[in-house]
């Protein structure tokens, strides 16, 4: 009896979702989580603490109440040694906390989104025949972020930003549910896309990309070069680029913050053919954090 409730539950929730206007709640969340007015803030946060109890130890600030808005306890920085990297420079560092949705290897350009479910890479990054050639074949993990994870985006390689774009879109859910349930989710939802150059094991060139993907009351999505990205009005295609005037450099550290959820969501990391190994035994389900060994170089 409780299966047919679950499934029942779950269609009713995509249902919601599809006639929802997200963008403009969204809006309102972004402006919410935001407010500093002392009454809403506490109990903002009040709510949230007892509803998803998020791991407060390893904060700078581990006292939630001492944040001036929500947003900051949302995205609040942790303290020097909270995340250690792992392995070597040719690690592959979890740039998140969170949850392996998928993890693999692309066959061409399809990659899966949940089981029975695939989608291309050439939708996710909206149409950039360059760096979807340069990716074809490669590795890809999917990455959930929780309400209660840590939301700063870290690198899961050294490597210099290349080209960056925003693509408009909804704003599906992407928890579980709603990955086995939308098709093409991923490519579907708004999303900032990140490309960057690092260096394989022998001195050549290594492409990756990171897929921010926006979701459900997803308030904005930051980088360290560009700001917050969204909200954005117009919602249509823009070349963010790379914008030296933004940023001391183009080139981050393994394990550098590159940017940051204002609410959770996804990221989607895709390397290159041939250039990444993930560890045996991580798979769907799998809980990392950021830092922690995905995978190694090939070569290495």
């Amino acid at each position: 009896m409780t299966r047919p409730r679950i499934k029942l539950r779950t269609r009713s929730f995509i249902t919601l979702q599809r006639v929802l206007p997200h963008h403009g709640l969204s809006r309102a969340v972004h402006a919410l989580a935001r407010s500093r007015i002392r009454p809403v803030t506490r109990a903002l946060i009040g709510a949230f603490v007892r509803g998803y109890r998020p791991e407060m130890h390893d904060a700078v600030e581990p006292d939630p109440r001492r944040y001036a808005s929500f947003n900051e306890l949302f995205t609040r920085a942790l303290r020097v040694g909270a995340r250690p990297l792992g392995g070597d420079e040719h690690t592959v560092a979890s740039p998140v906390d969170g949850t392996v949705s998928e993890i693999g290897y692309l066959d061409g350009l399809s990659m899966l989104q949940a089981k029975g479910r695939h989608y291309s890479l050439e939708a996710l990054l909206a149409g950039r025949s360059e760096w979807t050639e340069r990716l074809a074949g490669g590795a890809f993990a999917t990455l959930y972020l929780a309400p209660y994870n840590y939301h700063r985006i870290h690198m899961p390689l050294a490597a210099a930003l290349r080209a960056a774009w925003y693509v408009p879109g909804r704003l599906f859910s992407v928890s579980p549910a709603t990955a086995a349930t939308v098709s093409g989710l991923y490519a579907r939802n708004e999303r900032v896309v990140c490309l960057f150059e690092g260096a394989a094991p022998d001195g050549s060139t290594l492409p990756f990309a990171l897929v921010l993907v926006g979701a459900l009351l997803v308030g904005s999505m930051a980088t360290v070069w560009h700001g917050d990205v969204t909200p954005r009005r117009p919602r249509r295609p823009v070349e963010l680029g790379t914008p030296l005037e933004r940023s001391a450099s183009l080139a981050l550290e393994r394990g550098a913050e590159m940017g940051r959820f204002n609410m959770g969501s996804t990221v989607i990391l895709v390397v290159a053919r041939d250039a990444v190994t993930w560890l045996a035994g991580l798979g769907a389900g799998a809980r990392v954090r950021v830092g922690q060994p995905l995978g190694r170089l090939r070569d290495a």
